[in-house]
């Protein structure tokens, strides 16, 4: 199994997930001419997904979902509340309902949908399987619960945010209301949050940690640097992901 990303942060946010002939695109928030010269980075087409998989609807996940999989007839997996919040017309499009709490499979990748804090509407992240390993996606988390805990203690890969320094949200430019959104149970992860489950997470087992997410104004990569490479044994495990650039496949042997 491997992995990848397009892009990660609040200007835009994909993901890659790939087991065989499986290649699953995890939320989409690019435009087709962008998703479509960021896949070549990674030697994929648009053509090649095989589904497209949404964690919730903020535009900078949801943006080019739609247009996407309309143009390149991908099936869409979503919740309900996700896809009511968006009053897009379904009928005739390939959105497949999920069940936030019940798994499912696509070709030769099991899902399991987890349900997240979040302030938006039905929100999940999500952990993948093979018979040989399990990789966990979670970003966009306002705050840690035993089921999450349980869910991503357990993974082979994991992406996660570790979006903002709590000191830098709370003395940098956001307006306030802006900040407590953030630093709210229903916002985003800061540094100590992850720090704090990965310091749970099985480090026998892990083999490649993704930090991404990572604010460009109310953050900073040494601060990051700083509060996740104090809980994990191998340093050399961790990877930062960025807007620009995303992060290229990362295998799990």
């Amino acid at each position: 199994m491997r992995f990848a990303s397009l892009g990660s942060g609040s200007k835009g946010n994909a993901t890659l997930v790939e087991w065989r002939d499986t290649c699953l695109m995890i939320d989409c928030g690019f435009s087709i001419r962008e998703t479509t010269q960021r896949l070549a980075k990674l030697g994929k087409k648009p053509e090649q997904i095989s589904a497209i998989l949404v964690t919730h609807e903020h535009s900078d996940h949801w943006k080019g979902v739609v247009p996407l999989a309309a143009k390149y007839g991908i099936d869409v997996y979503v919740t309900a509340g996700c896809l009511k919040s968006r009053k897009v017309d379904s009928s005739g499009f390939p959105f497949r309902i999920i069940d936030s709490h019940t798994g499912f499979t696509i070709g030769d990748i099991g899902v399991t949908p987890v349900p997240v804090p979040h302030d938006a509407r039905e929100p999940v992240q999500f952990v993948f399987k093979s018979e040989l390993h399990q990789l966990g996606i979670l970003t966009d988390v306002g705050s840690l619960t035993p089921h999450i805990e349980l869910h991503y203690s357990a993974c082979d890969g994991l992406l996660v945010e570790a979006n903002h320094d709590l000191d830098m949200l709370l003395n940098g430019p956001y307006p306030e209301f802006l900040k407590e959104r953030v630093a709210g149970a229903w916002g985003h992860l800061n540094n100590q949050q992850t720090a704090t489950l990965l310091s749970g997470i099985d480090q026998e087992r892990i083999q490649q940690i993704v930090i991404g997410h990572i604010s460009d104004k109310n953050n900073s990569l040494e601060k990051v640097r700083e509060a996740i490479e104090a809980v994990i044994n191998s340093p050399d495990k961790i990877y930062y992901a960025c807007q620009q650039e995303g992060f290229d496949w990362l295998e799990l042997r």
